[in-house]
Formats: C-alpha cells, sequence, structure tokens
C-alpha cells in the first residue's frame, strides 16, 4: 500500500479499514468541485454587476474560435468586432432615448444582439434604435478601409466589404432586421417590399448552391409582422405608427441614404480572393 492509499483510507475503532458507502464516495469526490462553485456563486453574487460584461466577453470569444475555423483567427477577431461596433451602435441609441437594454450576446454564424427590457414608445424610437447599429457600423467599416490605406494589408480591405455587406443586409426592411424596425416610421407596408425582395435573394442563393438556412428562419421570423398589416389595428396601435413629416423626413434621408452609400462602398471596396491571402 502507497502512502497515498495509506492516508486516504478510514479505519475504525479496531484498527482495521472502513470501506466507504457509494453515497459516501460521491460525496467525497465532488465536494472540492462543490467548494470551488459555492466560492465562484459568492463571487459572483458580490460583483453581479460584471455579469452582463461576462456574458459578452464570453460570447464574442467562442465566435472568434467559430468563425477562425473557417477564415483563420485574424479575419475572425476583425469580423466579431465589427459586429460588437454595429451592436454598440443599436445599444447608445437605446441609451440616448432613455431604454432600458441588455449588453450585446453573440451567437456564432448569426450575429449578435441586445435585448430591449422595455417595449419602445412609438415607431420614431424604434427606428432611431434600429438606425443607430447601421450608423455606427459603417463607421466601423470605413475606419478599416483607413487602415488599409495605411498598412496596405488586405486583410483590413476584406474586412471592410465585410462589414459594409453586414450593415447593407441588416437595412432590408423586413421583420426585426434593422431595417424592417428603421421603416415602422416611413411606412409599415415597406415590409411586402423587403419580403419579396428576400425571398428572391434567398431563391438565387439556393439556385446557384449557395443556400443559407439562416435566411429561412429570418423570413419565418418576419411573417407575423406582415401579417399584421392587413389586420385591424387598435387604436394604440394606430398610434404607436404616428410619425411626424420632419421625423419621416429624417429617417428617410439616413436610412435611403446609407444604402446608396453601402452599397457603394462595398463594390469600391471589393477584394477577390486570389488577392486576399489569410493566415
Amino acid at each position: 500500500m502507497d502512502q497515498n492509499e495509506f492516508t486516504q483510507r478510514q479505519y475504525g475503532p479496531d484498527g482495521r479499514p472502513i470501506e466507504l458507502t457509494f453515497g459516501q464516495k460521491v460525496k467525497k469526490f465532488f465536494a472540492p468541485a462543490g467548494v470551488a462553485l459555492l466560492v465562484c456563486f459568492k463571487f459572483l453574487a458580490k460583483f453581479k454587476f460584471l455579469l452582463p460584461f461576462l456574458k459578452t466577453g464570453i460570447t464574442m470569444v467562442i465566435s472568434i474560435w467559430a468563425y477562425a475555423v473557417f477564415w483563420g483567427w485574424q479575419f475572425a477577431v476583425g469580423f466579431v468586432l465589427l459586429i460588437f461596433v454595429h451592436e454598440c451602435g443599436h445599444l447608445i441609441a437605446a441609451k440616448w432615448v432613455g431604454l432600458k437594454v441588455t449588453t450585446p450576446a453573440f451567437i456564432p454564424f448569426v450575429g449578435a444582439l441586445i435585448t430591449l427590457r422595455e417595449a419602445p414608445r412609438n415607431a420614431w424610437i424604434e427606428a432611431f434604435v434600429g438606425i443607430g447599429g447601421p450608423l455606427l457600423g459603417t463607421i466601423g467599416a470605413i475606419a478599416c478601409v483607413g487602415i488599409y490605406h495605411a498598412t496596405e494589408n488586405p486583410l483590413f480591405l476584406a474586412l471592410a466589404y465585410t462589414g459594409f455587406f453586414l450593415n447593407l443586409f441588416n437595412l432590408m426592411p423586413v421583420g426585426f432586421l434593422d431595417g424592417g424596425r428603421v421603416v415602422t416610421a416611413l411606412s409599415p407596408w415597406l415590409w411586402i417590399v423587403g419580403f419579396v425582395i428576400l425571398v428572391g435573394y434567398t431563391v438565387m442563393r439556393f439556385i446557384n448552391g449557395h443556400g443559407n438556412f439562416l435566411l429561412l428562419i429570418i423570413i419565418a421570423f418576419s411573417l407575423p409582422r406582415l401579417f399584421s398589416l392587413f389586420r385591424r389595428k387598435t387604436e394604440a396601435e394606430r398610434r404607436y405608427f404616428e410619425v411626424t413629416p420632419e421625423q419621416r423626413l429624417i429617417m428617410g434621408t439616413l436610412y435611403f441614404g446609407l444604402i446608396v452609400f453601402l452599397a457603394w462602398a462595398m463594390e469600391a471596396a471589393y477584394v477577390d480572393r486570389e488577392t486576399l491571402q489569410i493566415q
């Protein structure tokens, strides 16, 4: 019998070893883990304000790892940071109008999201929060263009192109996408236009062998809002969509102007795969 085994054995008054029951063995095995978890819970309870930041940080790391498997860690880090900048745009806009929101949570191959803890009071506020993400996200992509010109590293041009595309796609006037929220301040009937565009784009992707089931999910989740156009509205619902002409002009200028700029920027920032070599 070695020394470790001798010290771990328990003995009775007669000097004979006592056999532990199965339950006692399980308890003895998990006791250290239980103590560690208890310490962690006490720490988190004391510093619970850190939990939202831990959620964002952990989901960011998981997303970076997932994207790195396909596109390399350098592109993965830049891509996740661009998504983070986009979500910060929503967060800042929501805080600006006094809405309580969560910190961003990242979902690999889906993107990220923030959750409003209270519903917008009207269509203008919903549109304001919706446009915040694409606006700040576009600035982030422009910054990548600047870094590219300073370093001549094609990685940043690829990130810029991806950022422009990401924000342009989100401006599609469909359901819960940013564009779907923005056009609530213009005309909810634009949801029909966005739905037709999205369905056509999805069909073309599948025909060309590049189908994406995420697009089907977006189509499915956009249907409830689309159907709501054709049912009778309550007085409160009609008031929700009341927007002043000035507000409609401001949001329309931002929305359509951003679409035109992003389409042009994508064309200007395009880089083919042969030119781009990411390690």
